[in-house]
């Protein structure tokens, strides 16, 4: 009995969740394994065995971290993501600066740790410290009228810097950090005036941003053209694709549908895609491509329905937090979940221009992996301090004296 109760403990918090995550885990090794043989055989990076030992290391280590994480009250890493996202804006800082870029990509993301080969995005973990620092905040002053003054210094100041400089390198991430801020603005009940002003003032900083990067010298090696021309490409019909030049854009687009269809209901198998050698970045960015090539459209809308449970979930314990942080921090990284897990599939199936961004907890990369797992790390941790609060007879609504007591 003892025993039992052990192993309960060990898989702390919705026990949901946590089955739909070790499902989409241990099957994320299969097509990693076998999409890898891209970065082995045209990339020339490693081989195929070695990549399948770091991806499942990152797998295991994400699991770790994640229960690691339920440790801690939530409450206490909300007080810490100011420091930590002011940590977080000095890195990305020095990414600007020194950023290197890895496994064929080809943006200067990665920031390398000093006497070791480790590199890792630091754009990843300033999005999540920006939204956790954002619940907060918008927590702690809930009901006070704030001066604009505050809201442009304490809100927008941060959010904008932040998109100020992953812009220059992955403009994807910078539009979601911008979109994903939005949405916690609005959960998080900010005057809605604010919200409005906030989407005014990040439109004139775009407008500013393009037109420095497109029309002078001053954003140096940013990678604006590269979007535009995505763009353009998006928007092209197949018929109009004619001359040499945009088919060479439209490569990676081409080879996924190509991939998409040849995979057909039930899919080739594990392992035997056919197209996973000329479709760039196939292990990560295009990796739900490769995964119905070789699973078929049944395999695609099992994993599909994992996630939904798991955003279903995710909505579930939010609604039944009575603590109004809990439940804003829970909607808020269940949010970039979803935007990601969104905009990964629609590239692939080519609903809107290619972007970088990782399927959550499949793609191959250390960094969008792990900060997944902490997201979710989290969002177990509210899930479980849900009962303890139902145990100390707090209601289903909180006072404001409470509810700033609990951030």
């Amino acid at each position: 009995m003892q025993e039992r109760e052990y192993k309960f403990e060990l898989l702390k918090g919705d026990k949901v969740l946590w089955s739909v995550i070790l499902l989409i885990s241990f099957f994320s090794v299969f097509p990693v394994y076998s999409a890898s043989s891209n970065l082995e055989y045209i990339v020339n990076s490693g081989t195929t065995t070695s990549h399948l030992i770091k991806h499942t290391f990152f797998v295991v280590l994400g699991l770790a971290i994640m229960r690691f994480v339920g440790v801690f009250k939530y409450e206490h890493i909300g007080k810490l993501s100011s420091i930590l996202l002011a940590f977080m804006i000095v890195l990305l800082g020095l990414t600007m600066v020194s950023g290197q870029t890895i496994d064929g990509a080809s943006a200067s993301r990665w920031l390398k740790i000093p006497g070791t080969p480790i590199s890792f995005q630091p754009s990843s973990f300033a999005y999540l410290m920006l939204v956790i620092y954002l619940c907060r905040y918008l927590t702690k002053k809930i009901k006070r009228e704030r001066l604009p003054i505050e809201n442009i210094f304490y809100i927008f100041g941060p959010v904008l810097l932040v998109f100020i400089l992953v812009a220059k390198d992955n403009g994807s991430t910078a539009l979601m950090i911008l979109m994903v801020s939005l949405i916690v603005m609005f959960i998080g009940q900010l005057n809605k005036k604010y919200i409005l002003g906030f989407v005014g003032i990040s439109s004139v900083f775009i407008g500013i941003f393009m037109f420095l990067a497109l029309k002078t010298d001053l954003i140096g090696n940013n990678r604006v053209h590269t979007w535009m021309s995505r763009i353009e490409t998006f928007t092209k019909k197949e018929s109009q694709v004619e001359d040499e030049v945009d088919k060479a854009k439209n490569y990676q687009v081409m080879q996924a549908k190509a991939a998409i269809v040849h995979g057909g209901i039930a899919g080739m198998g594990p392992g035997k895609s056919a197209l996973k050698q000329m479709l760039p970045q196939s292990a990560s960015d295009f990796i739900f491509a490769i995964i119905v090539e070789e699973y078929g459209f049944i395999g695609a809308m099992v994993l599909i329905a994992l996630y939904l449970i798991m955003i279903i979930r995710i909505v579930m314990i939010a609604s039944k937090m009575p603590a109004f942080f809990g439940s804003l921090l829970v909607l808020s990284l269940g949010t970039m979940i979803f935007v990601q897990l969104s905009v990964n599939i629609a590239v692939a199936v080519n609903l809107i221009p290619v972007t970088g961004q990782p399927l959550p907890l499949i793609s191959y990369g250390g960094t969008s992996m792990l900060v997944t797992y902490i997201q979710l790390g989290i969002i177990l941790n509210v899930s479980s301090r849900i009962q303890v609060y139902d145990e100390e007879g707090m209601g289903k609504k909180q006072s404001i004296e409470e509810i700033n007591d609990i951030a």
